[in-house]
């Protein structure tokens, strides 16, 4: 599989069911080839609108279903979900913008944007800087340490050392969630 297409396909499966965050493959990318990571930031962001989508149009059709279902994915509590039901009814599709900063899932304000009437063409503008703002730091990020502090680390340790970060910062957050 082509990695536009897997990034496009993580972006659209972290966007409605998946619990790992696309971070994960761009900031791998990131590690060896930062053009590459920024691109593929771009296919990720299009599969998560599509995600979004999905999502918000389902909050708008059946909410309880759809909570039914977030409420079964790991680190997703019901307070989390109330929450940021109460963030959408106060703030309005801005609140998606909250999201990344927060740890809480934009599966989740995308479904509560749907049920609370928002339009779905705002929410998607307001999506496009809220999901891709993340990837792109989080790429450049990675792009400037693997070459700046890291470049004289061999390529297998770097793996390692990118395996071991991502895995602490998943203990931490299935903890603290």
């Amino acid at each position: 599989m082509k990695l536009k297409y897997l990034a496009a396909a993580w972006g659209l499966a972290e966007a409605t069911v998946f619990f790992i965050v696309p971070d994960v493959l761009l900031t791998f990318l990131a590690l060896k080839d930062g053009k590459r990571a920024t691109l593929l930031s771009f296919w990720t962001l299009g599969g998560a609108l599509v995600g979004g989508i999905i999502m918000f149009c389902w909050g708008a059709h059946d909410k309880e279903t759809a909570e039914d279902l977030l409420s079964e994915i790991p680190a997703i509590s019901p307070a989390m979900l109330e929450k940021v039901e109460t963030q959408v009814e106060e703030a309005g599709v801005k609140a998606a913008f909250v999201g990344p900063l927060t740890g809480r899932p934009y599966k989740i304000y995308a479904t509560y944007a749907g049920s609370s009437g928002e339009s779905l063409g705002i929410f998607l503008l307001i999506s496009v800087p809220a999901r891709l703002l993340r990837f792109l730091i989080l790429a450049w990020l990675t792009t400037a340490i693997a070459k700046g502090p890291l470049r004289k680390v061999k390529g297998g340790s770097k793996n390692l050392l990118f395996v071991a970060i991502w895995l602490s910062f998943y203990v931490w957050y299935f903890g603290a969630m």
